[in-house]
């Protein structure tokens, strides 16, 4: 199975490092990966994407031509990426900061608040998190024990105490997938 995922979002949501944890998630699991950032001239506040595979089968190239998923952090990136995905492909909405609907009817679009779960799990920064939750809840491309566990790599020491939150957070988006 072959997963090309565009993830894209202001810059300071986190749309990178989403892309980074599923690649090494990937990674651990045998996987072969590929993550292609792509970052508006702005930085902070500008456009912000990045190209994601993960796959059984070696990657031939590291851009995503057909994108099985969209993830969209803000209206812009939606409005730009949602012709790339391909017919049966997924689509994953901020409902919290995305005010339409998707236009497609031979998508499958879920709708996730994830500023306002982040918000409720006391701070915006984890929005990212909770939309990888769906991600991988709705795909399957890497399972969330793994991407824990390299969370718990990257969050050592004095970090670790955001662990749990991120835990919580791709739990929190996992539920919104029926």
């Amino acid at each position: 199975m072959t997963h090309q995922i565009i993830m894209a979002g202001f810059g300071g949501q986190g749309v990178m490092s989403m892309g980074k944890i599923l690649v090494e998630a990937g990674l651990k699991e045998g996987r072969n990966v590929s993550w292609l950032p792509s970052y508006g001239p702005e930085m902070r506040g500008g456009t912000a994407n990045c190209s994601v595979i993960v796959s059984d089968e070696p990657v031939g190239a590291p851009t995503v031509s057909e994108a099985t998923a969209v993830i969209a952090m803000n209206k812009p990136s939606l409005l730009k990426f949602e012709k790339d995905v391909i017919p049966g492909g997924m689509i994953f909405i901020n409902s919290s900061l995305i005010d339409v609907k998707v236009k497609r009817e031979d998508v499958k679009a879920y709708y996730i608040p994830a500023n306002e779960i982040a918000d409720e799990l006391g701070t915006g920064k984890i929005a990212n998190m909770v939309m990888l939750g769906a991600y991988l809840k709705a795909t399957g491309a890497a399972k969330e024990e793994t991407v824990m566990e390299y969370i718990a790599e990257v969050f050592s020491g004095k970090k670790a105490s955001v662990i749990p939150l991120n835990k919580e957070a791709l739990k929190r988006g996992a539920d919104y997938i029926k």
